[in-house]
């Protein structure tokens, strides 16, 4: 079953606008644990556009439900790791300048960096995801790295679904049957929503957890928060 994790990025970008602490970005993860999510998801970036160091650690102290850190791996993400031990660490490619990850890891050029990150990550006792585009030959040069699971860059479905949703959803597909072969968990995130997750989870085998965000938050202007998660929920389960 498709674990929902909440990206609550958006959260701190409007709190941020004003000052202050509302909306408060802790209490939102407590409430969105209450109305079911089963996962909390923060980009801590070093220009604390969104979530801040501090949100970091007083996020710690009140996630119950898995706790999953993206970032860039830079010694300031690795001591933040460190301190913090989350449940997860999804590494992103993306340089502090990009507005929001876009692509996924080259990882034929990356291979001996990350190998050497997720050493350092996984002593932690920390899971390792790494974020990849639907690559079979990149998938399975990220099992010979020791990543234990690999988060699919969707951005390319969501832009594709509306044509064809065959067409869009083939090469994930394809992605997830060589991760399993390789023994990789699967998660998946970037421009899911309401519209296109049902199909994207009912196609794309041993799905593990998606990580939602701006789609949510979105819908959750609109619909509020419990019913939005709710209905997340419904659409993977």
């Amino acid at each position: 079953m498709t674990r929902l994790s909440v990206n609550i990025n958006k959260i701190a970008t409007l709190r941020n606008a004003r000052g202050g602490s509302n909306p408060n970005v802790v209490q939102v993860a407590i409430d969105a644990e209450r109305f079911g999510a089963e996962g909390i998801t923060i980009h801590p970036r070093p220009d604390e556009r969104h979530i801040t160091t501090q949100d970091v650690y007083d996020l710690k102290k009140v996630v119950t439900s898995e706790f999953n850190i993206e970032g860039y791996p830079d010694e300031r993400f690795l001591k933040l790791l460190d301190e913090v031990r989350p449940d997860q660490a999804t590494l992103v490619p993306d340089p502090p300048q990009v507005l929001t990850s876009n692509a996924g890891w080259d990882m034929i050029e990356k291979e001996e960096f990350l190998k050497d990150i997720i050493v350092k990550i996984k002593s932690m006792g920390i899971r390792t995801s790494i974020f990849i585009e639907p690559n079979t030959e990149l998938i399975e040069k990220a099992s010979e790295i020791g990543t234990d699971r690999i988060e699919l860059y969707t951005e390319p479905y969501a832009k594709e679904f509306k044509k064809s949703p065959e067409e869009a959803v083939a090469a994930y597909r394809q992605a997830a049957i060589t991760a399993t072969k390789n023994r990789l968990g699967i998660n998946a995130g970037h421009d899911l929503d309401l519209d296109n997750l049902k199909y994207f989870a009912e196609h794309v085998p041993d799905l593990a957890e998606v990580s939602i965000g701006h789609a949510l938050v979105c819908d959750a202007l609109y619909l509020g928060l419990e019913n939005t998660i709710q209905l997340y929920l419904r659409a993977l389960k």
